[in-house]
C-alpha cells in the first residue's frame, strides 16, 4: 500500500444496510479494490462436533452407501441428516403430547370462558 493510497478516501462506499453491502459486493470485482484492504488475523473455532461409531451389517452398509451415492452424498452425511430429522420429529411429538404449562400471567382467570 503506497502513502498516496493511504491519504485518498476509500473508493468503497459506506452503505447503510447489509443488503446494500451484499448488492454492492456482488456487483464489483474485489481485485479492483485490493489495495484498500488490510490483512487481518482471524481465529476460527475448532470443529465442535463429536464422532460416534455404529456397527451395521454388510447388507445395510452397502444399501446405505448406494443410497448416499445416488444422492451425491457420503454415508455419514446421510446418517447425520436422518438422525437430525428423527430427533426433530421426536421433539415435536413430545411437545405435542406433553405441552409446557403456561405461566400464571398467561392463564385464563377461573370461571372465564
Amino acid at each position: 500500500m503506497t502513502k498516496n493510497r493511504e491519504q485518498q478516501p476509500s473508493r468503497i462506499p459506506q452503505l447503510s444496510s447489509r443488503e446494500e453491502e451484499a448488492r454492492w459486493f456482488d456487483t464489483h470485482d474485489m481485485a479492483d479494490y485490493q489495495d484498500e484492504f488490510k490483512p487481518v488475523k482471524a481465529r476460527f473455532a475448532k470443529n465442535l462436533s463429536k464422532g460416534i461409531t455404529i456397527r451395521l451389517d454388510q447388507d445395510t452398509l452397502e444399501a446405505l452407501r448406494a443410497y448416499a451415492h445416488e444422492r451425491g452424498l457420503g454415508p455419514t452425511t446421510v446418517i447425520r441428516m436422518w438422525v437430525l430429522e428423527r430427533l426433530k420429529e421426536q421433539r415435536q411429538a413430545s411437545s405435542e403430547q406433553h405441552p409446557q404449562p403456561r405461566p400464571p400471567h398467561q392463564r385464563s382467570a377461573p370461571g372465564a370462558a
